[in-house]
């Protein structure tokens, strides 16, 4: 197992490589983190004893809240173009190779980036309450994967409503639009987790792992390519005048500690 204290915490236990965000104070993404990600999935996928693996929070009541915003105010264009081609090609790849089920275990906030760490995963299980959101519009940049993602799993038109009002909500009408698959008290999400991982775990390893690349190609459809489209959109609206100008005020407010923890993408 990991050391404490370290921003990824990487374990194995009952053929579960369990992979957790401990980045207090709400798991917010910097370039560091997204790379430990993808590592740790590559380590998971790499280990024939791994048979499930979990990606969840070490920070009570946060998942993540996306990206850490003020770091990129005054970044050039090409470390936010690197940060954003690891959170979405490069996660969605490292996932669509894992060659297991994975499981994204969500036990409060998941905002913006937050959410793209969760839909890479096969199942998303959260606590009864956890908050969901993608808040993007209000700082003028786009929920770009999401325009990929959202509208295949809960339609075009709900979709477009979340989206582009940036409103957050909670399990409950996460599980009834079919993006969380179950939801659970918050005192039995890991128990409830471990439980599905080990339904998982226990299958035929070789059938799984045929199963699940057969599973990926049929629903790949033209996500991936979408995905790699998904980086321009965001990088382009990150370079404008307004998305510089909200992202400031967004800088300030959490500065003075006004800022929410919805607020980042």
């Amino acid at each position: 197992m990991d050391k404490p204290g370290e921003e990824v915490r990487y374990s194995v236990a009952s053929a579960v490589a369990r992979i957790a965000l401990a980045r207090p104070p709400v798991n917010a993404i910097t370039p560091g983190l997204i790379k430990e990600i993808i590592a740790a999935l590559n380590r998971a996928a790499g280990d024939d004893a791994v048979r499930v693996v979990m990606l969840c929070s070490d920070i009570p009541g946060r998942f993540c809240a996306g990206l850490d915003l003020p770091p990129l105010i005054d970044a050039t264009p090409a470390a936010v173009r690197a940060i954003l081609l690891d959170l979405y090609p490069g996660l969605n790849e490292a996932q669509h190779a894992l060659g297991k089920p994975s499981i994204a275990v969500v036990n409060g906030t998941a905002r913006g980036g937050g959410m793209t760490l969760a839909i890479s995963c096969d199942v998303i299980i959260a606590s009864e309450d956890a908050t969901f959101g993608y808040p993007e519009i209000d700082l003028a940049l786009p929920p770009a994967i999401h325009f990929a993602h959202l509208p295949r799993v809960i339609g075009r038109h709900r979709a477009f409503e979340l989206l582009f009002s940036g409103r957050s909500f909670g399990a409950a009408e996460a599980a009834e639009l079919g993006l969380v698959s179950r939801v659970v008290p918050a005192a039995q999400l890991d128990e409830a987790a471990l439980a599905l991982a080990a339904t998982f775990a226990a299958k035929p390893a070789h059938a799984v792992r045929q199963a699940r690349a057969a599973f990926m190609r049929q629903n790949d459809l033209d996500y991936r390519r979408s995905v790699a489209v998904a980086v321009e959109d965001f990088c382009t609206a990150f370079a404008a005048p307004e998305a510089a100008e909200q992202l400031r005020e967004f800088a300030m407010r959490k500065g003075k500690g006004k800022a929410a923890v919805d607020t980042p993408t």
